[in-house]
């Protein structure tokens, strides 16, 4: 696998600050894994069980491979397939470790096809909130807006473009002006109202069973299937495995300390997960509804929740402005190493690479919104095109893909140069090369193989 020339108009831009770069990364790692999905598979997977073991992933397998990805990127100062072709060439190891860069990207235009439609839904809930849609309806008229709107490509398709074209004109925008400053807007508004909506839980709605719910674990409930589950989750909502954390971290020069700053935005992602399930939940119960709902929790039972309570509107505003900045920032991310591919190994410039990467997510993206109607039937191996989109980057192309980086910059990389490059305390650095080197092959590797 060769090397492309340097391209002339890739330039090596980083970020205007640490904070920018904090600030972006959480966005990246903020989102429908963590509004979205953590909330509908604790809820399918009986509450606290999934979130303890989520925790585990997350702390004890999710951040040292967030450092690992994070030094290949910062010591590579490239894309993802780029940054390990010159690391391992430095480390005198096969070129074709180039190939784990491919592997591990390739599930970003999966996600991103699969993030448009979702994100789309968003949209729509947003825009029927505005119009007052599901003011006093009850759960079958909610129901039916629902299938209503699942029923209708060419909403779908509507939403979808849209979301696309948002995506990609930020991208469009470069670094600092475009996801540098979309997520200096976005994150704090996205805190600011996802703390609303805890407060208003809170007072409003059955907050300490929710509690009980998700800090109360039935050891009963985990099995390798949730297990499997908790990690695939805990590496989505970190955006590890996919080259994410890789491409942002080669905009971070080589002399300043990056471990610092992954430790805050994990700790910072994962307080907003919770956070979003202490929203979420009380209204649930509140209203004596299913938490195991599943991807439906956001779209169906929710709004039922929303549509009676008092400020059903302005909550359910609230809550879907919340889902659309959560989703935009990660899809931003998604986008980025792509990007960043196109135009520093194929020689295109800039707003070239963001057209054929939308146009390819959006293409993608229309069989996974086809699947839910005109093509509900047309299934591969039993599965159709959104089970594919989403179960296939989680459950096996990210915890793979994170495998991948744990053993380069375990195994492929000098000792001497990971320690250099994550710059920490020798007798840290000893656990976490320990963790790296063995804990987290093994973790996963016995996790895949429970599955056989």
């Amino acid at each position: 696998m060769s090397k492309a020339p340097p391209n002339p108009q890739a330039v090596n831009r980083h970020w205007s600050s640490s904070i920018g770069f904090i600030i972006a990364t959480i966005g990246a790692a903020v989102g429908l894994g963590n509004i979205w999905m953590f909330p509908y598979f604790t809820g399918m997977n009986g509450g606290g069980a999934f979130v303890l073991i989520y925790l585990v992933c997350v702390f004890a397998i999710g951040v040292p491979i967030m450092m690992a990805e994070a030094l290949i990127g910062q010591k590579g100062q490239q894309n993802p397939i780029n940054s390990l072709q010159t690391l391992a060439k430095a480390a005198k190891a096969s070129p074709l470790w180039g190939l784990l860069g491919v592997w591990a990207t390739s599930a970003l235009i999966i996600i991103l096809s699969f993030y448009s439609v979702v994100s789309g839904w968003s949209l729509a809930y947003l825009y029927r909130t505005a119009q007052n849609v599901f003011t006093h309806s009850d759960a079958a008229t909610v129901t039916h807006i629902w299938t209503q709107l699942l029923a209708n490509p060419w909403e779908l398709l509507l939403w979808h473009t849209t979301f696309i074209v948002m995506t990609m004109s930020v991208i469009a925008l470069g670094i600092q002006q475009g996801l540098e400053r979309a997520s200096k807007f976005m994150m704090p508004a996205f805190v600011l109202i996802l703390l609303g909506l805890v407060v208003y839980a809170l007072i409003n709605a059955e907050f300490m069973q929710a509690v009980r719910f998700l800090f109360y674990p039935d050891f009963t409930h985990i099995t390798p299937k949730v297990v499997l589950s908790a990690l695939g989750i805990a590496f989505f909502s970190l955006a590890l495995g996919a080259g994410c954390i890789c491409a942002y971290a080669s905009y971070v020069p080589k002399t300043e300390r990056i471990t610092p700053k992954l430790l805050i935005v994990a700790s910072f992602d994962t307080l907003l997960a919770l956070l979003a399930g202490l929203a979420i939940f009380p209204l649930v119960f509140a209203y004596g509804l299913s938490p195991a709902e599943g991807p439906g929790l956001m779209f169906e039972v929710l709004p039922t929740a929303f549509a009676q309570m008092a400020a059903g509107q302005f909550i359910g505003g609230l809550f879907f402005t919340l889902l659309l900045f959560a989703a935009w920032t990660s899809s931003i991310s998604l986008a980025e190493p792509l990007v960043a591919i196109l135009n520093e190994r194929f020689r295109l410039s800039r707003l070239t690479a963001v057209c054929c990467v939308g146009l390819i997510a959006w293409v993608f993206g229309i069989a996974v919104l086809l699947s839910f109607n005109a093509w509900n039937e047309v299934k591969l191996l039993g599965y159709t095109f959104f089970d594919i989109a989403t179960q296939l980057p989680t459950k096996i192309i990210i915890p793979i893909g994170g495998l991948g980086f744990a053993i380069f910059a375990g195994w492929i990389m000098t000792e001497e140069t990971v320690r250099k490059a994550l710059q920490l305390p020798k007798p840290v650095f000893k656990i976490w090369y320990v963790i790296i080197r063995y804990v987290c092959p093994i973790a996963i590797l016995a996790i895949f193989i429970s599955q056989l």
